[in-house]
């Protein structure tokens, strides 16, 4: 089963060898080795420890921890534990354990929830260590003498039948043969299921347990049988019976348990400590008594009994199999035939829908009578003419002037324009979103003017040649991981910060870090938006779906991670469809920050942040340092917000998922009229809160004037149920976007390399780097051979500067300190000069790679 394959994942990856560290890394506890067994039970463990809070608190609280038969549950007090008042319940065994000596921290990872534990007394520390060591040993063996046990185990054992008073039973007897029919599962007593029917109808199974429950009884008479002739050797002096020569059992007396159980439910499934005679040759000169031949006779009997029975049992039990298997086939056989005629009927509505279409257009077409005064249409005869129209404006108008206002057809087909990025050119399907959003950005989202043409002379686009287009698809897939072993690379990273840390270079997409910021920006249609909203709070919530618009494109990018920029790296982005060009450089490396700057004419945006990314056993925590800002020169508003950790789960086993956690606070700077406050909850993959988002707008009274909800990778809403209406909602994914890194369409255009962009770009722009670049056309090898040039390379760098004490000095951006005091990196304002003149590849320029 799905679970079985699970443990077994987790159990591979728990039994490698302990590895000695130092005393201050992290250190990981061995689980139980190969062959080990026969762990004795641990005595039960208990005390208080200090343990960190779950988010969103912060700090240390003390708690009161019972460690018993590998399960470690904690409450606040002895008192609550005793009342059943538990706080938490981890499963040790399930959990990668791993410790820190010298702060004496304990932490569990479960795959679920990261366990951070704490203890002040050095002796404490090590009694708790420990006693997890032994009660972590004593579960993983219980999970694998007994898999069944981790599903079962929050489930109290069943009630043992009570014995006969007339005879006393072994614990695995039961007193009489329960029928079939009343014992059956509650799943299986609905009705629901054929097999179910069959199971309760069926006479061979009551047979079949009688059986066995006879066999039973003469298993325990040859017990006592076996009692009496050994009773005879003694006080008689009677030959040894183990001597003779007795017809061997077919079937050991010691029933395997999970025999037992799968043939029927009401047999219990424990071992019967049974063994079966040895067979010996008697010898000819000894003389027997005549009970002794008369036992000698009985045990024969019984045993060829026992035979009989059980062959007569396994027999019943193989036809029965047959019989589930021809049950199963034939409901297999009817699903699928319903699902047919279901397939079938939709497909002749689907034709009859369309039919009813394409006859309804036929007519439109014929009584549409275009004006002659209707279709003025300039032609555009040169690409810097275009330049000068915004594309969003020249499909809108187009589309305009192609309805005649007589054709009444039209009037439930209003002509809708989201947006003329590729990666939105599906219309959604929320009517308030559409007439919300689609007219302020159909007619206000304009090319580069203000902002930029102070930076770019003449106003134009940077010199950029014509765009008609851009690539729908990457030019190979993904690779293959599966080969990767994780665990040899991360075990000895515990705790520690993996951007230090050189990963294979399959593990990587073939996006950087600066292009991820830039990614931030696909729905810059709601800063257009935001520019031309009057309200205040109207406004605050659009920045909010803003805020969140830019964690959607992670939801399918578990799987992969973005190369590390290298010191001095760059990348540009000129989208005329958005209005906005894009410049971000890598202007620290330890610690590691990206600055980028953004600049359309209806806003700014503006970031410096650093990563820090922890691996803990089983996820990986991603913590952002740093703000995010963004101006909106039409109000004078400067809006500020923070960024939440991201988690990647089951980063060495199962399906990998992602998870953002936090609060956000956005704040005008500039203004006190109103703030909002997001939050991101924590939940797990299976749960119905995942990536769900809670926040709300309140006025400087602190009353709330705006709810909002929804998930960061389907939507955000404002107001309250049913009526809230869809402030923003992400575009669909691309065709088999699950082989292609799960980008999303504005992802697979950012790296794209057109021949007439060559010559503009400078040589540090990420779209040049030929590890990124080889991993991208799908060749892994050449692309891992040229990572490890390019990382000497930039050692061998550093090492240079350190040793002659130079230091590196951005060139596109300048650390400044902020009102607050806060060291911040933003733009010196050079960049679009030197591509306009005298144009990079006539300057000298850091050779990265």
């Amino acid at each position: 089963s799905q679970y079985l394959q699970k443990t077994q994942d987790k159990t591979h990856h728990i039994i490698n060898p302990c590895h000695t560290l130092e005393a201050d890394s992290w250190e990981i506890i061995e689980g139980l080795k190969i062959g080990q067994s026969n762990v004795q039970r641990p005595d039960k463990h208990e005390g208080f420890m200090l343990k960190k809070r779950k988010w969103p608190l912060k700090g240390w609280h003390k708690r009161f921890f019972v460690l018993d038969n590998g399960m470690l549950k904690y409450s606040k007090s002895p008192i609550d534990i005793q009342k059943g008042k538990l706080h938490g319940c981890i499963d040790v065994g399930l959990s990668v354990m791993s410790i820190k000596k010298r702060a004496r921290r304990i932490d569990l990872d479960t795959e679920e929830h990261l366990y951070h534990l704490k203890i002040k007394s050095p002796d404490i520390f090590d009694s708790w260590v420990v006693k997890l060591r032994y009660h972590r040993l004593y579960r993983q063996n219980e999970i694998v003498r007994s898999p069944r046990d981790a599903t079962m185990r929050t489930f109290p054992p069943p009630s043992p039948p009570a014995p006969s008073s007339s005879t006393s039973l072994p614990p695995w007897q039961s007193p009489q043969a329960p029928s079939t029919r009343s014992s059956l599962p509650a799943s299986y007593s609905n009705g629901q299921s054929k097999v179910a029917a069959w199971l309760q109808e069926s006479e061979e199974m009551d047979k079949c347990t009688e059986e066995l429950a006879r066999c039973q009884s003469s298993l325990i008479e040859l017990s006592k049988l076996l009692q009496s002739l050994e009773g005879l050797q003694r006080t008689q002096s009677a030959p040894n019976f183990t001597d003779m020569q007795v017809p061997s059992l077919p079937v050991s007396a010691s029933m395997s348990p999970t025999r037992l159980h799968s043939s029927n439910p009401n047999l219990c499934a424990e071992q019967v400590d049974f063994q079966t005679p040895v067979s010996r040759q008697i010898p000819d000169n000894m003389e027997c008594g005549g009970d002794y031949i008369k036992l000698q006779e009985d045990f024969c009997l019984i045993a060829q009994k026992v035979h009989s029975m059980l062959k007569s049992a396994f027999n019943t039990v193989a036809m029965e199999k047959e019989k589930i298997k021809s049950v199963l086939s034939d409901q297999e056989q009817s699903e699928r035939s319903a699902q047919v005629i279901t397939l079938r009927k939709s497909l002749s509505q689907a034709l009859s829908q369309n039919a009813e279409l394409k006859t309804r257009l036929g007519r439109i077409h014929s009584e549409s009578v275009l004006s002659e005064q209707t279709i003025s249409v300039n032609l555009i005869t040169s690409p810097d003419e275009v330049r000068g129209i915004p594309l969003t404006q020249q499909t809108s108008n187009e589309s305009r002037l192609s309805m005649s206002e007589s054709v009444s057809e039209f009037f439930d087909a209003q002509e809708v324009l989201l947006s003329a990025s590729s990666s939105e050119n599906e219309a959604s399907d929320d009517e308030s979103y559409v007439s919300d959003v689609s007219d302020n950005i159909s007619e206000d989202n304009a090319s580069v003017t203000d902002n930029v043409s102070r930076q770019m002379p003449n106003g134009d686009l940077a010199g950029s040649a014509f765009r008609n287009g851009r690539r729908p698809c990457l030019p190979a897939p993904s690779p293959d991981c599966s080969n990767i072993n994780l665990w040899n690379i991360l075990r000895n990273n515990i705790g520690k910060d993996l951007s230090k840390v050189s990963m294979p270079v399959e593990l990587n997409e073939p996006l950087n870090t600066l292009q991820h910021m830039c990614e931030e920006l696909e729905y810059t249609e709601l800063l257009d938006r935001a520019a031309d909203t009057e309200d205040p709070y109207e406004r605050m919530a659009i920045m909010a779906a803003f805020v969140i618009s830019g964690y959607s494109s992670t939801y399918y990018r578990a799987g992969s991670k973005p190369f590390n920029p290298l010191l001095g790296e760059t990348y540009e982005c000129i989208r005329e469809d958005k209005g906005m060009c894009f410049i971000a450089e890598q202007v620290s490396h330890h610690p590691p920050i990206s600055a980028c700057h953004a600049d359309s004419n209806k806003f700014t945006f503006l970031q410096d942040v650093r990563w820090k990314n922890k691996f803990w056993g089983k996820s990986m925590e991603i913590l952002p340092i740093g703000t995010v800002n963004v101006i909106l020169p039409s109000f004078g508003d400067h809006y500020e917000w923070n960024k939440v950790t991201t988690c990647v789960h089951n980063i060495l086993s199962g399906r990998r998922w992602i998870e953002h956690y936090g609060e956000i606070t956005v704040r005008n700077t500039k203004s006190s009229a109103c703030i909002c406050k997001l939050t991101f909850v924590k939940g797990n993959y299976w749960s119905s809160n995942v990536n769900e988002v809670q926040g709300f707008v309140m006025d400087q009274e602190g009353k709330v004037v705006r709810r909002l909800f929804g998930k960061w990778h389907e939507g955000l809403y404002c107001g309250v149920p049913p009526s809230a209406r869809c402030i923003w909602r992400p575009g669909s994914m691309p065709t088999d976007y699950e082989l292609y890194y799960g980008f999303t369409r504005f992802a697979i255009e950012l790296n794209e390399l057109c021949p007439e962009m060559q010559d503009l770009l400078p040589p540090t722009d990420a779209r040049f780097r030929p590890d990124q670049r080889h991993l991208e056309e799908g060749n892994v090898e050449m692309a891992a051979s040229e990572k490890q040039r390019i990382e000497d390379m930039q050692r061998t760098r550093r090492k240079w500067q350190d040793e002659n004490d130079i230091k590196h000095e951005p060139r596109f951006f300048k650390k400044v300190v902020d009102a607050n005091q806060r060291e911040r990196w933003v733009t010196n304002n050079t960049y679009w000069e030197l591509r306009k003149s005298p144009g990079f590849i006539n300057m000298e320029n850091p050779n990265l790679w």
